[in-house]
């Protein structure tokens, strides 16, 4: 059976919400999950996780990596995660037009160095996940734990 990882950082609640339903997706699926915040968290912690997931919101309009999961992304590139499943999601605003959800995007690349393979493409979503988020959100845990049993 899968073991899955999600990490997030929300300060509205917004990712949150998106990493609780992607959660309550794998769990649908019978996958073991574990959700963590990120200032609880450790990049080396994806090593015991089959499918690696990272939520975050896009801060400012700067585009900007939230604060309490820059440590992460940093340290992030330095393992080794050759194998694991790897996707991204989050939270944005659509009045910062161009920097929309940039961090997904970010986190993505950070992925790409640790030799992951991609699961699923990124989702994206406006402030608070709707119906349509939250469709997209059930449908790329399904994308995930997919390529996992694809890999195996």
């Amino acid at each position: 059976m899968a073991q899955v990882m999600i990490v997030y950082a929300s300060l509205t609640g917004n990712t949150r919400a998106g990493a609780e339903i992607v959660a309550d997706s794998f769990k649908e699926l019978a996958v073991d999950v574990e959700l963590v915040q990120s200032y609880d968290a450790d990049p080396y912690d994806f090593e015991d996780a089959d499918i690696c997931v990272v939520g975050t919101y896009t801060y400012g309009t700067d585009a900007d990596l939230p604060d309490e999961i820059v440590d992460f992304y940093e340290e992030l590139e330095d393992i080794d995660l050759t194998g694991k499943i790897s996707g991204v999601f989050g939270s944005g605003d659509t009045f910062y037009v161009g920097k929309y959800c940039l961090c997904v995007d970010d986190f993505e690349e950070q992925f790409k160095k640790t030799g992951a393979i991609k699961g699923s493409d990124g989702v994206k979503y406006n402030l608070d996940p709707d119906q349509d988020a939250t469709n997209d959100l059930k449908k790329f845990a399904k994308e995930l734990l997919d390529k996992f049993n694809e890999m195996n």
